[in-house]
Formats: C-alpha cells, sequence, structure tokens
C-alpha cells in the first residue's frame, strides 16, 4: 500500500486488516499499555472489533486516515502507530497528535522524527490550523515528544478516569501548537545570523 508519509528512517502507511496481530501484540506490552489502560491484557476481540475500525476509518475532510502504521524502512519493521486525526469529522481545522511505539523502538528518535514530519504535512498540505496532544503529566516520555515536535504546554487539567490509573492523580496535560506559531518558529529557525545578530561564542 502507497505511504502516507515517508522520513529518513520511517514509512507511516495506512493500516489494513492484515496489521491486527502486530496491534494485538503492541496493545498487549504492559509497559506501552501502562499510561492507557494500566497495562491490562486485550483481547484479540477487541482489537478486531474496536481498535482496528478506528485505525481504518477515512476522515472526509482530509480524505485520508486518522492513524498510520509505522515500519522502519530498514528491514520493514513495524515500530508502532501515528495518529494524526481530525477533532471534528468534516473540518480539518484542529487535529489530534499522538504515537504508541512498541518497547524495542523506545529511544531512538522514532516518535519525534514521526510527528515532527506529520506535524509539518498538517500545516504544509493538509489545511489544519490547530494541533493538539493529551497525555498523563507523569508520562515523561510523550510530554518531552510533544515539546521537540513543537508543541507547548496549554494546560494542566483533571481527566474523567473510571478506573483512576497510577499517577492519574497528578492530572494531565494538553500541549499544542497553531500554524502561525509553527510558521514563525520554523522562520526564526531558518533566518541567516546578521552583524548585529552574531551570537558570541
Amino acid at each position: 500500500m502507497d505511504a502516507f508519509l515517508e522520513t529518513e528512517r520511517l514509512v507511516l502507511r495506512p493500516f489494513t486488516e492484515d496489521d491486527t496481530e502486530d496491534v494485538w501484540a503492541l496493545d498487549n506490552d504492559p509497559q506501552v499499555m501502562r499510561f492507557l489502560n494500566g497495562g491490562r491484557p486485550v483481547s484479540r476481540e477487541v482489537v478486531r472489533d474496536r481498535t482496528m475500525p478506528r485505525l481504518l476509518h477515512d476522515h472526509p475532510c482530509t480524505g485520508t486516515r486518522g492513524y498510520w502504521a509505522a515500519r522502519r524502512k530498514e528491514g520493514d519493521v513495524f515500530l508502532g502507530w501515528f495518529e494524526f486525526r481530525p477533532l471534528n469529522e468534516h473540518s480539518a481545522a484542529v487535529v489530534e497528535l499522538g504515537y504508541r511505539l512498541t518497547r524495542a523502538a523506545w529511544g531512538h528518535g522514532y516518535a519525534t522524527e514521526g510527528a515532527r514530519a506529520l506535524v509539518a504535512k498538517g500545516f504544509t498540505e493538509l489545511g489544519v490550523e490547530r494541533v493538539t496532544g493529551n497525555t498523563m503529566a507523569v508520562n515523561t516520555r510523550s510530554r518531552r515528544v510533544m515539546e521537540k515536535a513543537g508543541l507547548f504546554l496549554v494546560r494542566h487539567f483533571t481527566g474523567d478516569w473510571p478506573e483512576p490509573l497510577p499517577g492519574s492523580e497528578h492530572g494531565e496535560v494538553e500541549y499544542a501548537v497553531t500554524s502561525t506559531a509553527w510558521a514563525a518558529s520554523r522562520r526564526s529557525r531558518t533566518e541567516p545570523i546578521g552583524p548585529r545578530q552574531a551570537r558570541r561564542p
């Protein structure tokens, strides 16, 4: 299947039914699911009947998916998935950024690489105006990825947890960035340094 997005090391492509077993294995790693369901097992039936339909869903406003399977170019290895999903089914103005990677993929910068590429594609090609992302306040890894992808902390809040997880007592956080702020940040990184701007060593 054609790729939705490629980076230096990653290919993000639409999910197919053939990815069900990889998704099931990902969702049954207790460490991967620690901040999502407390690491509890997920049945194949739940993945087949609930998870996969969400991953396979096309959004009318973008004409594409909201989730993509992430594979490493070298060896074509399944690494997990990325989310870049419109919060309104009929408007691409605001999208949610998310990611869920296998434990073997942690610590290699894949989440940051994929997230940055999605944010750039959203603002330059998909008509996105704001990117947002949420996580538990104690999930420092996920928070760092959002920061590296250009999102800023906008609020702390208390989520409605039917079954509170360890750490949920510290609340949740929302990060976000607008197209205007992202473009300004990008310009500031590429502007040449003039004589008066020269930095001291």
